[in-house]
């Protein structure tokens, strides 16, 4: 018969094997947590999975009669534990962000503006389509509220870094907003009293070869043209956007997409399908398709609490949006479904510029920080992060133009170069300072 004496006995033996269990359990756990760099930030994810085995080893303190079958076999096997604790921080170690291209400055394009009290702040970047007799993304624009357009040979501004003055500077009428590529010669820009003028760079003048003004005086926020230049869009905010073949007379008009809001972006399918995105300022991004346009948008994407400044394409039915909520979205979204959110950069009032590169599976922003964000598709935290300003240089007009200063435009060279039979793509950025700095990255 057992005594009350030795029912004692036997309960304080348990308790003293629960805490021995307990104790190795704490060291096992330690000695799998991830190991974190000094520019690491603590994250949720490197103590998750310990949270969610002290969770289930917490039981051992109740009554035996509440545990359970699996926790039995925890207490008799303590080494189910740490195989399970191991596959689960493999688990999450995969999820983590990791970096796989060496990103580098290849060039610093000073602002030309001449003194402070001209603004010369980039609000748009265009590479040259690969069509034509120059080699693909040779030329790199540039344009802003200074009212001009600057086009440089990237090659050269690449090879010598004394290189600081476009070959060909184009003065506008008005504030733009938008510059793009229709040809490898001829570019258009919308501007802010909401005209789309194109210009002949092979003649570097400021005569424009067309004019189209068709938004009632309100301002233009964006224009992209079709990947072979048949199909010309515009968005603006007097809440429409226009659509039309660029190589029509000038007051011919293809299609008019009506909303309820300002059109703050819009970018056709740079793969050639028959698709075009826009993203408002009601915070919603839609989908349309240039053959049935009359029916109305393929889908709509609604997510962002704040307007949509930036829609673009990522290949195989994905798209990515950028709101001043701080958040890009990537969507496929022909069922309109969310498959990550990003966030990181700072966006709560102005246009950073959002770009995508397809190739590489990666997002590039700016940000109010005044620095540079690199998202990889996969993740939904940043692998690339560079402050923008101009630590070398400490002149007091300079630290003068940095006051309130950030990142403004960014665009990525589509396609893939191949250096040394290694992948590397560019990605330049421009501030509301002028500056302009060309980054490259290679495939590690």
């Amino acid at each position: 018969m057992t005594t009350e004496k030795d029912t004692h006995v036997i309960t304080a033996q348990f308790a003293t094997y629960q805490i021995k269990a307990l104790s190795s359990f704490i060291h096992i756990s330690l000695s799998l947590c991830p190991k974190r760099t000094i520019q690491e930030k603590p994250t949720y994810t490197h103590i998750r999975p310990l949270i969610g085995s002290t969770f289930s080893l917490c039981f051992l303190f109740k009554p035996i009669d509440f545990l359970s079958s699996t926790n039995e076999q925890l207490l008799m096997n303590p080494r189910h534990e740490e195989t399970t604790a191991i596959q689960e921080l493999d688990l999450q170690q995969d999820e983590l962000p990791r970096l796989e291209w060496n990103f580098s400055l290849l060039a610093s394009i000073p602002s030309s503006s001449p003194s402070l009290l001209a603004s010369d702040s980039i609000g748009s970047i265009a590479f040259s389509p690969g069509n034509g007799n120059l080699a693909y993304g040779t030329l790199l624009a540039t344009a802003g509220i200074a009212r001009k357009i600057r086009v440089y040979n990237l090659g050269s501004v690449i090879r010598d870094s004394t290189v600081s003055q476009p070959f060909v500077s184009i003065c506008a009428p008005a504030k733009l907003s938008c510059v793009r590529f229709r040809t490898c010669n001829v570019i258009g820009a919308g501007d802010y009293d909401g005209v789309v003028t194109e210009y002949d760079v092979t003649r570097g003048i400021s005569t424009p070869i067309s004019e189209r003004d068709e938004h009632g005086g309100r301002r233009i926020w964006s224009m992209d043209y079709f990947f072979d230049g048949s199909l010309a869009a515009s968005g603006s905010d007097d809440c429409t956007t226009h659509l039309w073949d660029p190589r029509a007379r000038p007051d011919s008009t293809f299609q008019i997409v009506r909303l309820n809001s300002p059109v703050c972006c819009v970018e056709f399918d740079p793969t050639g399908a028959p698709f075009f995105a826009l993203g408002c300022a009601d915070k919603k991004a839609y989908v349309y398709d240039t053959r049935i346009i009359g029916h109305g948008p393929m889908n709509v994407l609604e997510k962002h609490d704040r307007p949509v400044t930036y829609v673009r394409f990522a290949g195989g039915g994905k798209l990515v949006s950028s709101g001043t909520d701080g958040r890009h979205v990537l969507w496929n979204w022909q069922d309109g479904q969310i498959v990550r959110e990003y966030t990181g950069h700072m966006n709560s009032r102005s246009f950073v510029g959002m770009g995508v590169w397809m190739h590489g599976g990666l997002i590039a922003s700016g940000s109010e920080s005044n620095e540079v964000f690199v998202y990889d598709l996969r993740w939904g935290r940043p692998v690339w992060v560079k402050g923008f300003a101009e630590q070398e240089s400490s002149a007091s007009e300079v630290q003068v133009r940095r006051i309130g200063g950030f990142v403004s435009a960014v665009n990525w060279r589509q396609g893939v170069g191949d250096e040394d039979g290694v992948e590397s793509g560019v990605l330049v950025s421009g501030g509301t300072d002028g500056v302009i700095k060309v980054f490259g990255c290679k495939k590690e």
